[in-house]
């Protein structure tokens, strides 16, 4: 896959309409049942921008960025503003928001993830593509510090941990 690192305009981005969508299928049978499928693995985020644009530099500035893309063909950076946190939006990110992994004595490297539950279900989305410098790890409770105890990939998302976290230890 193709992708540039850059951040879609911020101010923009901001004042978009969107969110999360799926692929459902739904056949009716002839019993009156439904049968159901979804051929995406994940959810993938839409949005409209056009909501943000307030000015013709705003214009200028999403024009000159989708012609550098050469419009859909490369991929980009983009702020959900209802989705950009490990907590509830109204909340200040913090280390143990999201189980990350456990600990086994030898494995050091954790995908950053976010589950969300309602109900008894839940769905866990992988982040691959968090903001440098926004990643906050624990191990056991303990808030480690980057540079000494991990490093942050922030083109997979994949925390390595500096030395293991003992067995049965708690990642977030």
């Amino acid at each position: 896959m193709t992708f540039h690192e850059v951040l879609f305009p911020l101010d923009i981005a901001l004042n978009s309409e969107g969110g999360p969508s799926r692929k459902t299928e739904i056949v009716a049978l002839h019993s009156g049942f439904e049968e159901r499928n979804s051929p995406w693995a994940a959810s993938r985020r839409s949005f409209n921008a056009g909501y943000g644009v307030k000015s013709i530099s705003d214009i200028e500035n999403i024009i000159a960025f989708f012609e550098s893309r050469h419009g859909r063909l490369y991929g980009f950076r983009f702020r959900d503003p209802f989705d950009c946190k490990s907590c509830v939006i109204a909340n200040t990110p913090q280390a143990n928001d999201q189980l990350i992994g456990t600990g086994d004595g030898t494995e050091t490297r954790f995908q950053l993830s976010k589950t969300y539950t309602s109900g008894a279900h839940s769905y866990q989305r992988l982040i691959k593509k968090p903001v440098e410098g926004s990643v906050r790890v624990s191990v056991d409770a303990s808030e480690a510090t980057v540079g000494d105890d991990y490093s942050i990939d922030p083109t997979t998302g994949i925390v390595t941990m500096t030395s293991p976290p003992a067995d049965g230890a708690v990642v977030t």
